[in-house]
């Protein structure tokens, strides 16, 4: 059964106004050194708030909402540091702790590291996560991958979020395409 917040979620995502070129021109996302073009069929938008580069709506899997991904370019800090803190947003279903439910793969790209943690469970979604004031709501069956794209001395971070149906069928697009920047 879908949580009320789910579907608030759900519906706050398909209000926001998408920004496709006039000429509908692949999108480049340029972090330093590094860039790749976004895949066709993920819809750019603009960013919600300031500390977003990219952002973009990712088509729902059938009968289920949109995804979202963020793109935060320059920022900080590290996977050690910041993975604790993406961990800390799900709730671990009983019997098993937030380890058991977190993925953290590694991957190599030339002249950068990549450093993942992959969650699919219950997200303590706020809005504004650093915002004492900002309502947390319960999203069930949902999925976020975090990737931290290390570039020289810079952090680059991603995150795409939504429900797991439907960041499971964008999840190898998503990979193939962190993978590919050059």
């Amino acid at each position: 059964m879908r949580s009320l917040s789910y579907l608030v979620l759900a519906a706050g995502v398909a209000l926001v106004g998408t920004a496709r070129a006039a000429d509908d021109k692949p999108v480049v996302v340029k972090l330093n050194k590094l860039s790749a073009t976004a895949p066709a069929t993920w819809v750019k938008q603009k960013p919600s708030n300031t500390l977003r580069a990219y952002q973009f709506k990712l088509p729902g899997a059938k009968d289920h909402p949109d995804a979202e991904l963020s793109v935060m370019n320059e920022s900080a800090p590290k996977a050690e540091k910041n993975f604790p803190k993406g961990k800390n947003t799900f709730v671990a279903p009983e019997g098993k702790t937030i380890d058991d439910i977190a993925k953290t793969p590694k991957w190599e790209l030339t002249g950068a590291k990549v450093d993942v943690l992959d969650v699919v469970g219950t997200w303590k979604y706020k809005e504004r996560p650093f915002d004492p004031k900002s309502k947390e709501m319960l999203l069930d069956d949902w999925r976020v991958i975090w990737v931290i794209v290390e570039e020289m001395d810079e952090t680059h971070h991603f995150r795409l979020s939504g429900p797991e149906q439907t960041v499971n069928a964008h999840a190898k697009d998503f990979e193939k395409w962190i993978k590919s920047f050059k």
